[in-house]
């Protein structure tokens, strides 16, 4: 139970890697920053939880991931200005006694997520 999150690069076909996301609360237009990490080796938040049951709140959140960076650090050769830069996911908490994972499936051109298990 809590917040993960997980991030696959479908251009390449493998997980996001060393790719770079921030967790911020958010309160109407205001956002906090929770924590900046690095994506594992299997593009997954390093820590296992962004929160772990105890300590998520009901409440709004936002996730920015990234994805300009992480694909100019692949070696792939991007427009300037980049058609995607930074992706933020902004999504809501409704039950505290739940798993929130918050995946995202990027490529330099689209990004899709979803509400994962």
């Amino acid at each position: 139970m809590g917040l993960s999150t997980h991030v696959l690069d479908t251009m390449h076909g493998c997980p996001a890697a060393g790719m770079q996301v921030a967790l911020y609360t958010t309160q109407g237009e205001q956002a906090t920053l929770v924590k900046s990490f690095t994506l594992n080796h299997d593009g997954r938040n390093p820590d296992g939880m962004l929160y772990d049951h105890a300590s998520l709140r009901k409440g709004t959140y936002r996730l920015v991931f990234d994805v300009a960076g992480y694909f100019q650090a692949k070696g792939v050769q991007l427009p300037e200005p980049n058609f995607l830069n930074k992706v933020s996911l902004d999504f809501g908490v409704a039950h505290e006694d739940q798993h929130y994972h918050v995946p995202l499936l990027a490529s330099p051109w689209s990004y899709s997520t979803y509400r994962g298990s």
